[in-house]
């Protein structure tokens, strides 16, 4: 039975059991997030290897390597391309529709993933400037992934599991990490296998195959596939019962289509669905907006900010943590493609043993003990962690390497176990279905513009290696995430609430604020129609 004030197809969304349907939608959200996953990270495996086929000059005395300008670009152009996407995509779907631009996310990914491996150029400069025009594109296309998929899954969701659904669908982007050192190293162990080398040490020349000019290519393209795989699923999925009645005004349609995913009979409740669309049409600029959700977007816009500064800045110890566990050896003790593999090596264990965890740990506990705790938990803890490896670093790094390795590791996991997940999950599920997309994409966008702090400022500042440079970097993360910490506090918990009693589109007064006028003479209409009903 609906309650006073809600549709009965957004009832039955909330109340359904877990089945089929839910399994298929975070499969199918995931998928995306698998690809994005490994088309953002795979470029880590290969770029070592850029450097030595493309700026090899013996006069300089050693392999190869990227000039550091090249390799941000390369490394980071993808950030400057999802963060226009999120954008573009947010509002998209807020303007036509969820389903409507799904597909065209992963139709920009395909493409751009197979055009990245086909970089051509006369020259050096102009193979990188290929690469990074499509690689913009490609993180162009992974940027509308954030906001769809977060908003298709939380609005297909069950009330009781929708945070453990939309934490699943993002996890998927440890997977993705995962494979992309997986891919990466069989395939620089294949090439290893068929084009042995001497190390650069042994014969300069020699170290670097030419034929490890297809490895990067074939690296990158594989991408494509999985998001290949996923288009035509993307395209069979309905429009969510969310949009279709509350957007579009479309009872009927509404309730076809979530009658047939749930399989029951559900009301199509035109009369009342006027009336519950009158409450809520207040937009992304008005004062109503503000009023009741504005505190609400400074938190997760904050929050994700902030933790992607810290997150993408990890980076900067990377170059003492593997040699440290000893997955990696230096640049000239190896030919290049034997680099290629002790790094995708490396990507693969941090991945699986730091990363990975971390997100199923979200999924499985989000729902015991909330988005709200979780998050201050995972910030306070990187604080901890990051704290100790700053004013401890040169000691752990030269004299306690497995207790360096170990603290690296747990700042990964409370991150992912922490606000890397619930910054994802928390702006899906605060703000109203008319600007629900939107509020995401602003939120997310906040995040990478942290990330692009932390991959191009924070670690340029410590480029030079110098010790104090990077004790000071690492501790003043530390307090970035205290920040976090602090400002989770504007962010509530939405544990076991509906979106609509969330976002006060009930005509109730939500988590940020009382009802307006309209809502107030809206629910009292809603009222005198008595209850809406549902059969299954």
């Amino acid at each position: 039975m609906a309650s006073d004030n809600n549709l009965a197809v957004l009832e039955a969304l909330d109340s359904a059991r877990t089945q089929w349907y839910h399994v298929k939608a975070i499969v199918i959200a995931g998928m995306g997030f698998f690809t994005d996953a490994y088309d953002l990270f795979c470029i880590t495996a290969v770029s070592k290897l850029l450097g030595r086929l493309y700026y090899y000059d013996p006069a300089k005395g050693g392999p190869g390597k990227l000039p550091h300008p090249i390799n941000n670009l390369v490394t980071g152009v993808a950030l400057f391309g999802t963060l226009s996407g999120q954008l573009v995509f947010g509002w998209l779907g807020d303007k036509l529709g969820r389903k409507k631009v799904y597909g065209i996310t992963l139709i920009v990914m395909v493409f751009c993933a197979i055009c990245s491996g086909l970089s051509f150029g006369s020259t050096s400069g102009s193979v990188m400037g290929t690469l990074c025009f499509f690689r913009f594109w490609l993180g162009f296309g992974i940027g509308g992934d954030y906001p769809l998929s977060a908003t298709i899954m939380s609005e297909y969701a069950n009330k009781k599991t929708r945070g453990a659904f939309i934490a699943a669908v993002f996890a998927m982007q440890g997977v993705g990490i995962i494979f992309a050192g997986l891919v990466s190293m069989i395939l620089s162990r294949v090439f290893l296998d068929l084009y042995p080398a001497p190390t650069f040490n042994e014969n300069p020349i020699m170290s670097t195959q030419p034929e490890a000019d297809y490895l990067w290519r074939i690296v990158l393209m594989f991408g494509a596939l999985p998001a290949l795989l996923t288009y035509y699923w993307r395209m069979k999925m309905p429009e969510t019962g969310r949009y279709t009645a509350i957007i579009e005004g479309n009872a009927k349609q509404a309730a076809a289509d979530m009658g047939r995913v749930l399989d029951i009979e559900l009301d199509v409740e035109s009369d009342k669905l006027s009336q519950f669309k009158a409450a809520n049409q207040y937009t992304l600029l008005s004062h109503e907006f503000f009023r009741r959700h504005g505190s609400h977007l400074i938190g997760t816009m904050t929050t994700w900010f902030l933790l992607d500064i810290a997150f993408y800045s990890q980076n900067l110890t990377q170059k003492d943590i593997f040699p440290a566990m000893g997955l990696t050896k230096t640049a000239k003790e190896v030919n290049a493609i034997r680099e290629v593999f002790e790094t995708s090596r490396a990507m693969f264990v941090v991945a699986l043993l730091g990363t990975f965890p971390g997100y199923w740990f979200t999924v499985i506990f989000i729902e015991k003990i909330g988005r709200f705790v979780i998050q201050l938990i995972g910030f306070f803890m990187m604080s901890i962690f990051m704290l100790i490896l700053g004013v401890k670093y040169d000691y752990l790094r030269d004299t306690n390497k497995f207790l360096f390795a170990l603290l690296y590791g747990l700042t990964f996991f409370f991150a992912n176990f922490g606000p890397n997940s619930t910054t994802f999950v928390l702006p899906a599920e605060l703000f109203p279905t008319r600007v629900r997309s939107t509020c995401h994409a602003l939120s997310a966008a906040s995040g990478k513009a942290g990330a692009m702090i932390g991959a191009f400022v924070v670690q340029t500042y410590t480029l030079d290696g110098n010790v104090k440079k990077i004790k000071a970097a690492i501790i003043a993360l530390a307090f970035t995430n205290m920040l976090g910490f602090c400002f989770t506090f504007l962010v509530p918990e939405t544990k076991g609430r509906s979106l609509e009693e969330i976002s006060g589109e009930d005509g109730g007064g939500g988590l940020g604020g009382g009802q307006n006028e309209t809502q107030m003479a809206a629910t009292r209409s809603i009222a005198m129609q008595g209850n809406g009903r549902f059969e299954g």
